[in-house]
């Protein structure tokens, strides 16, 4: 039997028509694909004849309020570059959550690992990033904010198609900033403003997305290499960028250095991101 390698949403609606609520029993796991702080990963299927990725909640009560939260944002968002929800698991511990199954992992994986990523072009990796910023644009204009873009948490699937997913820090923005005092914040990855004052808004996304471009263009490399994060923190607010990757063209780099504006307002939208990165001239960055 051949299983469909990306699934579809309309896979499951029928069994999820009342709400999203599937049973643990009609899923089966296989391999572990990665391991965070608050669930592990695995390749899973429904009732044997769907691939799917199931996300399995650790088991505290931390854990299951951003379980609530990562879950209530997913069912809002539906968009061509976001991670798909197909359903949860939630009548006894640990909770899972259910969505489709990205063939090729992680973005950062596959750039520092297989040989396909190693080996893809400058064109192809400004279209992975052009897909990136598509989603970000449609969750600027959703009101909403991720606060860890990373290559880490890209997805990438069949032909390539890039979806952002771990949204278990996303959260609605009323205002022009999500103020919050958490201390666990990716610094290499954080706008000033987000460490220093725990501002977090759409821009200080832009600021991360600049971290991911790098990341991608120099296939995966560790942002800030000789940096720790306490230096980080000093030499980023001192005036410090990183500079280009090797063989990075100036077009690439100049959009770098845009997301990375000390001002939140002087950092482009990622509405104009996305199609600044699509119209580039193949030739320019050959």
């Amino acid at each position: 039997m051949s299983y469909q390698s990306e699934p579809k949403p309309k896979d499951l609606s029928h069994s999820t028509v009342d709400g999203w609520e599937l049973p643990k029993e009609e899923f089966s796991l296989e391999e572990k694909l990665g391991s965070g702080y608050f669930a592990d990963v695995f390749r899973g299927q429904w009732k044997k004849l769907i691939n799917v990725a199931i996300k399995i909640l650790k088991n505290d009560e931390l854990n299951h309020k951003e379980f609530q939260r990562e879950v209530q944002m997913m069912k809002k968002l539906h968009h061509r570059h976001l991670i798909s929800l197909f359903a949860v698991c939630t009548a006894t511990p640990p909770y899972y959550i259910i969505t489709e199954l990205m063939e090729k992992g992680n973005l950062l994986d596959f750039l520092r690992g297989g040989e396909e990523g190693s080996c893809m072009d400058l064109v192809s990796l400004v279209d992975m990033a052009a897909q990136v910023a598509d989603g970000m644009a449609y969750l600027e204009e959703q009101q909403s904010i991720h606060r860890d873009l990373a290559a880490r948490n890209v997805l990438v699937g069949e032909n390539n198609i890039c979806k952002v997913a771990d949204f278990g820090l996303a959260r609605v923005i009323k205002e022009p900033f999500y103020i919050s005092e958490e201390k666990n914040i990716p610094f290499k990855w954080s706008a000033p403003e987000a460490i220093s004052h725990g501002k977090f808004s759409n821009k200080s996304d832009v600021w991360s997305f600049g971290i991911l471009l790098y990341e991608i263009l120099s296939y995966g490399s560790v942002p800030y290499p000789a940096f720790s994060n306490l230096e980080v923190y000093s030499q980023v607010f001192n005036g410090y960028r990183m500079p280009a990757p090797p063989k990075c063209p100036d077009i690439l780099y100049d959009i770098m250095l845009s997301c990375w504006k000390d001002l939140p307002s002087d950092r482009p939208d990622f509405k104009d991101l996305s199609p600044w990165l699509e119209s580039i001239n193949l030739n320019e960055v050959e």
